[in-house]
């Protein structure tokens, strides 16, 4: 059974940058498609990146040219780089597998001065 365990949140000032790690267990992390979800308060959860096993990524419009989704193999982690972050990317970041169904716990990102 695959577990997915999200860290790397914190609070960050506008126009600061954090990373994000998504640290899988399990033997086939290498087959998986992951991707990246956030929530803010009072908003639906939305797709923010994925990457498959292939690593062919996609990204929301709203992210795109600022974050950068990237995978390691070796380390079962999936990694979510932001940078030039806004007071709009606060929210609880979610890594997801698609095929195993499952979530992280989440971890908080703060934009704000």
């Amino acid at each position: 059974q695959v577990q997915l365990v999200e860290s790397g949140g914190g609070l960050v000032q506008p126009g600061g940058s954090l990373r994000l790690s998504c640290i899988a267990s399990g033997r086939i992390f290498s087959m998986l498609t992951i991707t990246w979800y956030r929530q803010a308060p009072e908003k639906q959860r939305e797709l923010v990146a994925g990457i498959t096993n292939g690593e062919t990524t996609n990204y929301a419009d709203s992210v795109k040219g600022r974050f950068t989704i990237s995978r390691d193999n070796a380390k079962n982690t999936v990694y979510l780089q932001m940078n030039s972050l806004k007071p709009e990317d606060t929210a609880v970041y979610y890594c997801y597998s698609p095929l195993v169904r499952t979530w992280g716990q989440g971890t908080q990102v703060t934009v704000s001065s």
